[in-house]
């Protein structure tokens, strides 16, 4: 450049850059750089109009850095201005042989003039050649960089620590086995672990409800701007098995494995999640679910067992009236209204029926506290078992490995990377049960009293109005959707188990027993049990009459 040329080119911005946030914030980079590039100016007589900065990875497309962005587009608002360009170090400027090139002559078109601290920029062969040479030897730079954090982060992950963004409920401090790990952090690891367990177990039935729950919390953080939560975050939240205490990453070929952190949930809750996002749910939430209508998604229309939709109605009078009625068009049905009332009384009279018959709470109560005492004696025979059931696939696995050995079939190899996958996954399984098996956490009667509280009392739930509880009760007492027949009123119910158990009128078809010993070959109870002392914990008073209860269940 001679010095006419110098004379003309007054005007200049600078473009500085660090590759990452917290350089910006802990490295003092930027400003560093800016000084540096402004004593250059000040130097050689140039105006600095702009300042620049970007604190994004050098790799990659130039223009998805926000600040090299806004250079370009402030040297297309002043086409008539010839701009000189400093920037600190050729690294600075581009880390990738074809974004630099194609930076280069995208600055030439624009008029502007590239000048950097460390490096003489000359409009020769030689000078463009050896420009070229210094981008690839930052381009390899970058690469062999990356690649060595790659291998570190790799190795970290496949020694049981996780090395990502910590997740939410979650943060880093320092670790006794060098670096740092995950520890839970309050309120928010509590708060997604209610959301996890209450997923597993149907309290929240869909996604949208967790969600729901999730935006409900002031401390979880919200990743859209009006305080709501993206579904795909809460997808992600439901899928991390980081919050069972494992860690994996499928893109580095590391397999899931037990983390050094503390889990939020076991392995097979997580396990169950999975399972229910496949599953789909029985009685969703949805926002068009309003709460006069408790039954909407829940209640199916009994000619097509699709679920019933509701609506309100205004006759000519002026007055609302609510309806249920079948949306399937191919259904006879379809468009035919069924007044609320009618049917949230004959649900209701089902609901009445699933309270249990006088005595059957007691003789229940007494059947649990034996299976309860006989389960706790068995402790260590299911140890032994779940040692058992490991050592059998663990030879399922070495099968299947050499298996792979042996063949060549990508297609075959697959499969078995599969099998052997999900053949881990049942091991972890086996491991937390071993490692659970073993004296119960709470007693009897922790465990029991709330359980039989709600279990002897749906009819009360159901007569409380309240629209969380009546939904809580329908996915908790029923095994799918009650079907409802519009012509006659009637109600197809499957009753889950302890209701099913709890109400069976057929507990009563009983006669009277002899006093002396007798066995059954399919008695629930033991056999050292038929004793008077278990006779005298089963007897009941039913109706004035002493009725000895006698329960069968197939072999």
């Amino acid at each position: 450049m001679n010095e006419g040329e110098t004379t003309k080119l007054k005007r200049a911005v600078i473009y500085c850059r660090v590759s990452s946030k917290k350089q910006t914030i802990d490295g003092g980079g930027l400003e560093s750089q800016e000084h540096r590039c402004r004593d250059y100016a000040e130097q050689r007589g140039y105006t600095v109009d702009a300042v620049f900065p970007d604190d994004v990875s050098g790799g990659g497309d130039f223009m998805n850095r926000p600040g090299m962005v806004a250079l370009l587009s402030y040297l297309d608002a002043k086409p008539h201005e010839s701009y000189v360009v400093i920037f600190d170090d050729l690294k600075r400027y581009a880390r990738d042989t074809e974004f630099h090139l194609k930076l280069r002559r995208i600055m030439a078109e624009r008029g502007a003039t590239r000048e950097c601290l460390n490096f003489n920029f000359e409009d020769t062969p030689e000078g463009r050649f050896i420009e070229t040479m210094l981008a690839a030897q930052g381009q390899l730079e970058r690469e062999q960089n990356g690649r060595q954090v790659v291998q570190k982060m790799k190795a970290r992950v496949e020694q049981g620590m996780w090395v990502f963004r910590a997740p939410v409920g979650y943060k880093f401090a320092p670790s006794k086995r060098g670096g740092k790990e995950l520890v839970p952090i309050e309120p928010l690891a509590s708060i997604v672990k209610h959301a996890l367990k209450g997923f597993a177990t149907g309290y929240f039935q869909t996604q949208v409800e967790v969600q729901r729950f999730l935006e409900s919390k002031p401390e979880y953080p919200k990743d859209m701007p009006n305080g709501k939560l993206r579904p795909m975050t809460v997808t992600r939240l439901l899928k991390k098995s980081v919050y069972a205490g494992y860690v994996e990453c499928k893109k580095w070929g590391v397999s899931l494995r037990i983390g050094h952190h503390e889990g939020l949930i076991d392995f097979a809750t997580h396990q169950k999640i999975l399972k229910r996002l496949e599953d789909g749910a029985l009685a969703p939430a949805r926002k068009d679910i309003d709460t006069d209508f408790v039954l909407r998604g829940f209640a199916a229309c009994g000619e097509c067992g699709h679920p019933l939709t509701s609506c309100w109605s205004k006759s000519s009078t002026g007055k609302q009236h609510a309806y249920y009625r079948c949306h399937h068009k191919p259904c006879s049905s379809f468009g035919k209204s069924i007044k609320r009332d009618q049917i949230e009384e004959d649900f209701g009279e089902v609901v009445r029926n699933l309270t249990p018959a006088p005595g059957m709470v007691e003789l229940a109560t007494a059947m649990f506290r034996d299976a309860w005492d006989q389960r706790s004696a068995h402790c260590q025979q299911a140890i032994d078992y779940v040692r058992q059931e490991l050592k059998i696939l663990d030879r399922q696995i070495d099968e299947l490995l050499e298996r792979i050995v042996d063949t060549t079939n990508p297609r075959v190899i697959q499969a078995y990377e599969n099998k052997i996958g999900k053949l881990e996954d049942q091991k972890i399984i086996l491991r937390e049960k071993a490692q659970k098996t073993g004296q119960p956490q709470y007693t009897f009667e922790q465990m029991f009293e709330l359980s039989m509280l709600f279990l002897t009392n749906p009819w009360k739930i159901w007569c409380s109005g309240d629209f969380k509880l009546r939904r809580i009760l329908l996915r908790l007492a029923f095994l799918e959707r009650p079907r409802y027949y519009r012509k006659d009123g009637s109600l197809n119910v499957k009753k889950s188990l302890p209701f099913n158990l709890l109400g069976s009128k057929s507990m009563f078809d009983c006669k009277m027993v002899l006093p002396e010993r007798f066995e059954l070959s399919t008695s629930p109870l033991p056999r050292e049990c038929s004793t008077p002392e278990l006779r005298q914990r089963v007897r009941v008073n039913l109706d004035g009459r002493c009725v000895w209860k006698i329960l069968e269940r197939s072999a």
